[in-house]
């Protein structure tokens, strides 16, 4: 009936348990946190973890975003911010700025964004520009 063997839910890294945004589930605000995140719904605000981000074929995100890691399959649009690896899916549409250390795309994805790769992009100041014809220059 009743048995020892029962699994244990996987932890992250940090040891916090992994967090869900469900399908049909619309979020307003920001969310900062240490855990790992799915995101299947939708969320119009900021994202700050020091563990992975997924957002899911049905998820969307319009914000910021900073995280460690993070797989894409939905859409996002706004600032994103991956320490480490960016892994974009072929059903992933991305719009706006990304700085990355490494980055991994599927056939099909569709990025359309500004993209600063390397391994210190993510952390890299804000870049600023005088005048229309100069390159920008970092702050």
């Amino acid at each position: 009936m009743f048995s020892d063997n029962k699994k244990p839910r996987p932890m992250n890294e940090f040891g916090g348990q992994p967090n869900r945004i469900e399908k049909n589930t619309k979020i307003k605000g920001d969310i900062t946190s240490e855990a790992d995140f799915r995101i299947d719904g939708k969320l119009e605000g900021n994202v700050t973890t020091s563990g992975k981000v997924v957002i899911g074929k049905d998820g969307y995100i319009n914000g910021k975003v900073e995280c460690v890691n993070a797989d894409i399959e939905g859409r996002f649009n706004g600032e994103l911010m991956v320490k480490d690896l960016l892994s974009l899916k072929s059903s992933a549409t991305i719009e706006g700025t990304v700085s990355v250390a490494k980055l991994s795309v599927e056939p099909g994805a569709t990025f359309n964004a500004s993209c600063a790769m390397g391994k210190g992009a993510a952390s890299t100041t804000k870049m600023q520009s005088t005048k229309k014809d100069e390159p920008a220059k970092a702050s």
